[in-house]
């Protein structure tokens, strides 16, 4: 019988952003790791157990007030947001608000070079 391990959680979530065009990975220097676009942190992982994801405080206010994420645990005053890892689900939902963040930096890149709508 196959066991799904939060670090395999945190593992599957760095396999698909990762695959998305121009995203890397690299070590967070508060621990864990940070997936960036370009000059652009679109969050990072702790390990196995949290997720912390930048957003503008009016988008992370509203995931809040949604219940898809809390304010940051050291920061509650900012836009940063977190969220635990604990089933796949979560997961699922990590990879979900780093789409949203990947997909933002994608539109704010494309205006900021002419090519946006």
């Amino acid at each position: 019988m196959a066991t799904t391990t939060t670090e395999g959680l945190a593992g599957r979530i760095a396999a698909v952003v990762t695959a998305w065009p121009g995203v890397t990975a690299q070590a967070h220097s508060f621990g864990g790791v940070e997936f960036r676009l370009g000059r652009r942190e679109l969050g990072h992982v702790h390990g196995d157990r949290l997720a912390d994801i930048p957003f503008p405080k009016r988008v992370r206010d509203d995931l809040v007030k949604k219940g898809r994420v809390r304010p940051h645990h050291v920061l509650p005053s900012s836009g940063w947001a977190s969220r635990s890892i604990g089933s796949p689900a979560d997961a699922d939902e990590v990879i979900e608000l780093l789409r949203l963040n990947y997909d933002r930096a994608v539109a704010a890149s494309e205006r900021h070079r002419g090519g946006g709508v």
